[in-house]
């Protein structure tokens, strides 16, 4: 007679003549922890029903500019959990960060001092700083791909009215690692709420909100490849963010000038916000 155990047996079982040593093992575990898991809340039919359903609505949801699952391992912590398995820095190198659902691959490459968002987008900021490797080595040509919110809290792929890519751009470091570009200040905003990740948010009385935050994607030859974010000291949301990506060495002071001097020096109007922020990558 078939119990609860035996079936859970029977289920591994299924996969022994698998092939692939490494598929074989992640699909055992995963039975075995999901029939925990089921025994555990003695999952009913109409609650098994329900996340058939949601899982289902994630993906009808996610599109070429929208990833609903994504964005759901995120929320879950799972994002963050793979991210901190694989990801174990070298002493000094820069920690990562989750990738988030907004990346996308059509940032348009742009020179250093150049913007990558449009007039009117948010605060003026200037972020420069320098890629090293571990020794202090300064890494040129190095691509950096970044990304972010508007002022109003939305990615440009939120807005349905999208032409062409913006607040995000693909720039590349000089032969002395060095980077600068124009951007708009970080601001706190809510992942979106309007799909199934947004109802468990709500059923479950967690808020949606992210602390500002500027995406950084870099990758050169010879090294680990780093996604990270560089976060606003003194968001309200660092504590709390709904997608478990804060790390302390990632955050960082976005001092506001206002001096017709401190627009000098930076060629920029004042009044305006910097970040000065170097990177440090791993050897592959």
């Amino acid at each position: 007679m078939q119990t609860v155990r035996s079936l859970t047996d029977d289920a591994v079982a299924r996969f022994a003549d698998c092939s692939d040593p490494r598929l074989r093992r992640i699909m055992e575990s995963l039975v075995r922890h999901l029939h925990d898991f089921a025994r555990e809340v003695e999952l009913t039919p109409d609650e098994w029903m329900a996340g058939i359903k949601f899982l289902t609505a994630a993906g009808h949801k996610s599109d070429a500019l929208r990833q609903e699952v994504i964005l759901l391992s995120d929320t879950l912590g799972l994002s963050s959990m793979v991210d901190a398995i694989n990801n174990a820095t070298p002493g000094g190198a820069t920690e990562s960060s989750v990738l988030g659902p907004f990346f996308t691959d059509d940032a348009p490459d742009i020179a250093h001092d150049q913007s990558i968002a449009s007039p009117g987008k948010g605060k003026p900021l200037l972020v420069c700083g320098t890629v090293r490797d571990t020794h202090g080595k300064p890494i040129g040509d190095a691509v950096i791909d970044v990304w972010e919110n508007d002022e109003s809290g939305l990615y440009d792929t939120q807005y349905a009215d999208r032409s062409e890519p913006d607040c995000r751009g693909r720039l590349r470091t000089a032969a002395d690692g060095s980077f600068r570009f124009k951007a708009v200040l970080p601001t706190s905003y809510s992942i979106p709420a309007d799909g199934p990740v947004g109802i468990m948010m709500s059923l479950s009385a967690r808020h949606t909100y992210r602390p500002g935050h500027l995406h950084f994607k870099i990758a050169a030859r010879g090294y680990r490849p780093l996604t990270t974010a560089i976060f606003v000291k003194g968001d309200p949301y660092l504590e709390t963010d709904a997608v478990f990506g804060v790390k302390p060495s990632l955050i960082s002071e976005f001092p506001r000038h206002e001096s017709a001097e401190d627009a000098k020096r930076y060629t920029m109007t004042a009044p305006f916000h910097t970040l000065e922020r170097d990177f440090v990558l791993a050897p592959a």
